[in-house]
């Protein structure tokens, strides 16, 4: 860092807190595609190479970032008993991915390995061992349900960008797609909250 960059740094008190909060702001009001070290830089009113001293990469800050998303997970009130224990657990988890803009397609991008994922990730591991899983079947299945997670939530806020409205029911017909013109009133945008808590039910072996 130079001089200069210093200077800068430390008059705008900058540390990578202040430039996630920042890239969050960003993401929030403009989306994943619109999210780059020199925007995050420019609403910051620093150089990008300040960003970049303290995230080092636009990966490393994507990681980051989506940590800082797992982060609105809460633990307190966890109901006891393991099988109510992670249902609320994976629900508090998408109401964290659901409560940024494309919170989901942020998270799915990355691999991190930091404070906030590890501790999801312990939590819900723990519930599934309490539950007399196995090692295996516990890691398994708890990478079963974030997966579809994030999956169910990644379509469900692109539908909220680019709602199909009456296109899905304009392009399946009896004759065409019967089994889908069948079900087409189980596919709309609406399920979805019902889709997650049946995909949770029967991925935990319920009725």
């Amino acid at each position: 860092m130079t001089k200069n960059q210093a200077g800068e740094d430390r008059g705008t008190r900058l540390d990578p807190g202040t430039v996630i909060r920042a890239a969050l702001e960003l993401l929030d009001e403009k989306g994943l595609d619109a999210l780059s070290t020199r925007a995050v830089a420019d609403r910051l009113g620093v150089r990008m190479n300040t960003v970049l001293w303290h995230v080092k990469t636009k990966a490393s800050m994507l990681e980051l970032m989506a940590d800082a998303v797992i982060g609105g997970v809460a633990y307190d009130g966890l109901p006891e008993h393991w099988r109510e224990r992670v249902r609320e657990l994976v629900r508090r988890y998408r109401a964290a991915l659901l409560a940024h803009r494309d919170g989901a397609t942020l998270v799915v991008g990355t691999n991190v390995a930091e404070p906030h994922t590890l501790r999801f990730a312990e939590a819900l591991v723990g519930a599934l061992l309490d539950g007399g899983f196995g090692e295996r079947e516990a890691a398994w299945t708890a990478w079963t349900l974030s997966y579809f997670t994030l999956g169910l939530t990644q379509e469900e806020q692109a539908a909220a960008e680019q709602p199909l409205d009456g296109r899905l029911a304009a392009a399946v017909s009896a004759g065409s797609h019967p089994a889908l013109h069948q079900a087409l009133d189980h596919l709309g945008p609406e399920s979805f909250g019902e889709r997650f808590e049946y995909g949770v039910t029967r991925i935990l072996g319920g009725g």
